[in-house]
């Protein structure tokens, strides 16, 4: 018989415990988060474009996870032109022009 640790993460600490029988095993910490350009308060929008509306503004010095991406409006920011929008949430999309990823391309995979 095999036992799975599971770690999670809430409000700051960890739990480590058996995951009951026939369970996978679950991790939070597993997810990347990717820096915003410095300096930049970056728009959150509805959908993968600039014709959605803003739902919120992120605070500078903040990384965010990319779910999935899709393409959207070409945006002009920090790293370049880019038509690739991240979804950093339930309904929640960034232009991939200001998310340092380390590539001009799709880091994860596309939303559908």
């Amino acid at each position: 018989m095999s036992v799975w640790l599971v770690s999670l993460r809430t409000h700051g600490s960890t739990r480590i415990g058996r995951a009951p029988r026939g369970e996978a095993q679950v991790s939070t910490n597993s997810v990347k988060r990717y820096p915003v350009a410095p300096g930049v308060q970056l728009r959150v929008r509805s959908g993968p474009g600039t014709q959605y509306g803003v739902i919120k503004t992120l605070p500078t010095g903040v990384r965010v996870p990319i779910n999935c991406q899709s393409p959207g409006t070409w945006v002009t920011g920090t790293y370049g032109t880019s038509n690739v929008w991240d979804n950093i949430g339930n309904g929640e999309w960034v232009s991939d022009a200001y998310v340092m990823t380390g590539t001009d391309g799709y880091v994860t995979v596309r939303c559908g």
